[in-house]
């Protein structure tokens, strides 16, 4: 199986003691699945050390009504936008994402678990 690596730009809603992401405003993400690690999650890696994994399957219901609890909720904001909020002992990101980039990244994580390894 491969992986999926998919960068895309985010807005910073909120944040609060998260000290690299001081800068509101539009930044880079990195969307990545990898079946081999965990065929179940995905990871969204903002800018510096902010990294985390969470169920593929939160990320889908996420897009269609609220859903998750503790450190990752996700939720759609209107027809095109939705949000995924982080918690860590640092704090709170809450971050909102163009609906379509999430729905391409789940459709090619589908695909990337169906596609078998050619040797």
């Amino acid at each position: 199986m491969s992986v999926v690596e998919q960068y895309a730009r985010a807005q910073i809603v909120t944040d609060e003691d998260v000290q690299v992401l001081e800068e509101k405003g539009a930044v880079p993400v990195v969307l990545r699945y990898d079946p081999d690690i965990d065929p179940r999650a995905v990871r969204i890696r903002l800018p510096g050390p902010h990294e985390w994994s969470f169920s593929r399957s939160l990320l889908e219901q996420g897009l269609r009504a609220p859903a998750g609890s503790g450190e990752v909720r996700v939720w759609p904001c209107g027809r095109v936008q939705a949000v995924v909020e982080f918690h860590s002992a640092q704090g709170t990101a809450v971050v909102q994402f163009e609906m379509k980039t999430l729905i391409r990244f789940l459709r090619r994580t589908y695909i990337a678990a169906a596609t078998p390894v050619r040797g």
